[in-house]
């Protein structure tokens, strides 16, 4: 009778997948530190750095997130016989995310410094920048599921749809602040923002979240054409853009049956409504989830 059901190839997997995962977070805690211009300890422990404590648990679950698909693409046989492939693909694919992660600090959100307001322990600030921060860790995974990265012209397909995906983050980013204007006598999200109402970088968070998980829907749906970069740029601009459509449709239907009655922009907005907000979040990533399970 066999009690311990693992072969030997699983337990060399794990085994690497954890150094790995030791070995990056470990570079995380050193950056995460020289940025916050003092030891990670002090900062989170003893000035109870809560943003800074969300911030840097985004970092981690990407970071696992990634590695873990990777080592879970790849077998112990493929490795062994390019050992270069997933180490290169790692360090690409963390690439890929931290220029999202710039794109979005400095381009989307232009008028608001999340790193700055993150070091004055705004958790509204920590949760924006996370949620995008996990958007575009999903998505590149998608992306690189999508096309299996495995010459330069596919990772040149990679980087300008991604870039194509960008434009659909910051698309959406702007009919938010255009429908939080609207109700709100013109006020600018992103100057609500440095009010630290917690409620507002939830929404913020989860409409991100759904958003890329729609987009991860779209990605696993399309079909990647070798060699033909006009095809693959309109076919995965068809599919997220359907997506994007889909997972707003869908939300909107949902929140005005579970929230009936209720006035989500002014909780949110105004009152600071915690609870509404964590409803919104919750809605929103299951209905982008809810496409992943329909279309993959």
């Amino acid at each position: 009778m066999t009690y311990f059901s693992l072969s030997n190839e699983s337990l060399y997997t794990f085994a690497i997948s954890f150094v790995a995962i030791a070995l990056v977070l470990f570079t995380l805690r050193i950056y995460t530190q020289v940025k916050a211009r003092q030891a990670l300890a002090v900062e989170l422990a003893h000035r109870d750095n809560f943003a800074l404590g969300i911030s840097y648990a985004s970092y981690l679950l990407s970071l696992v997130l990634i590695i873990g698909y990777l080592i879970d693409d790849f077998s112990l046989a493929l490795m062994k016989q390019t050992p270069w492939k997933v180490p290169l693909l790692l360090v690409l694919m963390l690439l890929f995310v931290k220029v999202g992660q710039a794109i979005h600090r400095k381009w989307i959100l232009s008028r608001f410094n999340e790193e700055k307001a993150i070091l004055k322990q705004n958790v509204c600030a920590a949760l924006v920048d996370s949620g995008m921060l996990l958007g575009n860790s999903i998505v590149v995974i998608g992306l690189v599921n999508w096309s299996q990265t495995n010459s330069l012209y596919s990772l040149l397909v990679v980087f300008v749809n991604f870039l194509m995906i960008q434009g659909i983050f910051a698309l959406d980013s702007k009919v938010r602040e255009a429908q939080f204007a609207k109700f709100n006598q013109g006020a600018s999200l992103q100057t609500n923002f440095n009010l630290e109402n917690t409620s507002i970088g939830i929404r913020y968070a989860g409409k991100s979240l759904g958003l890329a998980l729609a987009l991860y829907a779209g990605l696993a749906s399309a079909e990647y054409y070798s060699g033909k970069m006009v095809e693959n740029v309109f076919t995965l601009a068809v599919h997220c853009g359907f997506m994007w459509l889909a997972v707003k449709a869908m939300t909107r239907i949902v929140l005005m049956i579970v929230l009936y009655k209720v006035n989500t922009g002014v909780e949110v907005d105004q009152q600071d409504n915690v609870g509404i907000a964590a409803v919104v979040f919750c809605v929103y990533c299951a209905m982008g989830y809810l496409l992943i399970q329909f279309f993959t």
